[in-house]
C-alpha cells in the first residue's frame, strides 16, 4: 500500500531508481537513474530546502513570523517555499532572469513573492542577483537568507537522506554515482556518503556542462540550467561554493549543450521520463562511463528536476530551433535551412566590448557587409562566442562616418568613455544586437528576423554564433 503522512514535508525523499533499459541498451554496466523529479516540489532541491530550514530554525536564525529568501534558479526557492509556507514563513524567491518562466510561475502558485534579477553580470554588480537577495534580508526584519552555496545543511541532507537510499536500493551493489555540479551539495552529500559506506570504493562523477569551470572550462555561458560555475569576466573575486568539496569527485565529463539538451528529449520519448536539462547531462554522462565499465559495475546518475519546468525551453521544439540545437537531417527542410548558406560566409568576426575604435573599424575590413557582433570582452573562446554574450553591434561604414567627421578617434573606447552611459556621443556607435537565428532555420524565417530594422542576422549553432548573414544573402528582395 501507498504511503500515508500527515504533512507533504514528509514525502520529500524516497525517491524510486529506474534502470535506464533503453538508452542503456548493449552497454556493459547497467544504468538506474535516482527519479528525485518525484519529490513532492519537482526536484532534488526539496531535500536540501527542507534541511536548511530546520537548521535555521535550530540555531536561531529563523524564528516564528521571519522572511525565507533565496537566490535561486528555481528548483531550490520551490523546495524553500513549500516548507516555508507549511511552517508559517514568508518566503521571497530571487531568481535568475535566465531561468525558465515556468519556474516562477511555479513558485507564485505555492506563495512566493519573486523578483528577477540578471545573473549575467560581474559578482561586484549591485544589480546581480546574489546582491539584490542580500539587500533584502538587510531590510526585511526577521529576514534569513538561506544561501544554499555555502550553507552546511545543503550537503548534509544528502548525507543523511540520498546518499543511504542509495546504498540500500543497491543493495551495496553500486559502483560509479554521476550527478550534476550546481552548488556542490548533491554530488559531495551523496557522493561523500557513498564513499564512505563503500570504503572507498564508489568512484563519483561530476556531469558538468563543457564550458563551467567545475570541470575544466572557461567559464563562458551554457544552455543547461542549474548546473555548472560560470564566470563574468568582468567579475574580480571568483568565489566556489563552501557547499562543494572538490575531493569528493574523482573524474569530471564534460558535456556540450546539445549532447545535454538531446539526450533530455530521449529520456522523455524513450524511456518516458520527462526530466529537466541538467538531467540530460548526468545521463549522457552515465552513457559515457557505462561504456567504459563491466557488467559487475552499476551506475547510478541522479535526475535532479523535471522536464514541466522546461516545456518552453528544451522540450520545445521551436525553442531549440531558434538557438540552433534543432535542425533536419535531410530531405526539402534540410535544404532549405541557414546550413546551405553558410559555406561562403567566412569565419564569424566578434569585436570585444572593451576594444577602441580603430580596433574594432580594422577587425570590420575584410567583414562582407561590413557588420558584426559586439560581445563581452574574454582572453580566450575555446568553445566560440555564447549568443548571450553578444550586447550590441558595430558597423564599418557608422565606424568611419564617425572618424571622418571628427566625432570619434582611433583611440576611443567602442562604447564610449569610462563611466559614460551608450547614450553619450561616443555610444551612437553602438547598434542594437542583431537578431540570432538557429542555423536549422529557413532564409525565409530569417528575412523575418531581419524587420526593418536590421541588415543582418547572427547565425547560431548549439546556441554559439557561428557566422553573420547580410540581408543580400539571405536573399528575397528588401
Amino acid at each position: 500500500m501507498a504511503a500515508v503522512h500527515e504533512s507533504v514535508l514528509d514525502a520529500i525523499g524516497g525517491t524510486p531508481l529506474f534502470r535506464l533499459a533503453r538508452l542503456g541498451a548493449g552497454l556493459p554496466a547497467p544504468i538506474y537513474a535516482k527519479a528525485e523529479f518525484l519529490n513532492i516540489g519537482g526536484s532534488v532541491k526539496d531535500r536540501a530546502a527542507l534541511s536548511m530550514v530546520l537548521a535555521a530554525e535550530r540555531d536561531g536564525l529563523l524564528r516564528p513570523g521571519g522572511t525565507i529568501v533565496e537566490a535561486t534558479s528555481g528548483n531550490t526557492g520551490i523546495g524553500l517555499t513549500i516548507v516555508g509556507r507549511q511552517r508559517g514563513y514568508r518566503v521571497i524567491a530571487g531568481v535568475s532572469d535566465k531561468s525558465a518562466p515556468e519556474k516562477s510561475d511555479i513558485l507564485r502558485a505555492y506563495g512566493a513573492e519573486v523578483v528577477l534579477a540578471p545573473t549575467a553580470v560581474p559578482a561586484e554588480d549591485p544589480a546581480h542577483l546574489f546582491n539584490v537577495v542580500q539587500r533584502l534580508v538587510e531590510e526585511i526584519p526577521g529576514a534569513w537568507l538561506a544561501n544554499q552555496y555555502d550553507n552546511l545543511a545543503n550537503p548534509d541532507a544528502h548525507v543523511r537522506t540520498t546518499g543511504p537510499e542509495i546504498w540500500e536500493q543497491t543493495g551495496g551493489r553500486v559502483t560509479h554515482f554521476v550527478a550534476g555540479v550546481g552548488t556542490g551539495g548533491t554530488v559531495t552529500g551523496t557522493g561523500g556518503y557513498l564513499q564512505q559506506v563503500s570504503g572507498g570504493s564508489v568512484t563519483v562523477v561530476g556531469a558538468d556542462p563543457e564550458s563551467s569551470m567545475y570541470g575544466g572550462g572557461d567559464g563562458s555561458p551554457w544552455f543547461v540550467e542549474s548546473i555548472g560555475h560560470f564566470l563574468h569576466p568582468g567579475t574580480v573575486e571568483d568565489r566556489w561554493p563552501q557547499a562543494y568539496r572538490s575531493e569528493v569527485v574523482d573524474a569530471f565529463e564534460r558535456i556540450p549543450d546539445r549532447e545535454s539538451l538531446l539526450t533530455a528529449r530521449r529520456l522523455a520519448r524513450e524511456e518516458g521520463i520527462l526530466a529537466g536539462p541538467s538531467s540530460g547531462t548526468a545521463v549522457a554522462a552515465a552513457l559515457r562511463v557505462a561504456r567504459r565499465l563491466g557488467p559487475d559495475d552499476l551506475v547510478v546518475v541522479l535526475l535532479p528536476d523535471s522536464g514541466r519546468s522546461y516545456l518552453s525551453k528544451v522540450h520545445s521544439d521551436d525553442w531549440m530551433r531558434q538557438w540552433g540545437f534543432l535542425e533536419a537531417e535531410s530531405g526539402s527542410e534540410a535544404a532549405n535551412s541557414l546550413r546551405s548558406l553558410l559555406a561562403g560566409a567566412g569565419p564569424l568576426v566578434a569585436v570585444d566590448a572593451g576594444a577602441t575604435v580603430g580596433e574594432a573599424l580594422e577587425a570590420l575590413r575584410a567583414v562582407p557587409g561590413g557588420v558584426a557582433p559586439v560581445v563581452l570582452a574574454r582572453a580566450a573562446r575555446p568553445y566560440g562566442v555564447s549568443a548571450t554574450e553578444v550586447v550590441g553591434s558595430v558597423s564599418r561604414a557608422v565606424l568611419a562616418a564617425a572618424l571622418a567627421d571628427g566625432g570619434a578617434k582611433p583611440g576611443d573606447p567602442l562604447g564610449g568613455p569610462p563611466g559614460e552611459s551608450q547614450g553619450g556621443p561616443l555610444g551612437a556607435l553602438l547598434g542594437p544586437a542583431l537578431p540570432a537565428v538557429g542555423v536549422g532555420q529557413s532564409p525565409a524565417e530569417a528575412r523575418a528576423a531581419l524587420g526593418g530594422a536590421h541588415e543582418a542576422v547572427l547565425v547560431l549553432v548549439d546556441g554559439r554564433a557561428v557566422a553573420v548573414l547580410s540581408r543580400a544573402r539571405l536573399g528575397g528582395g528588401a
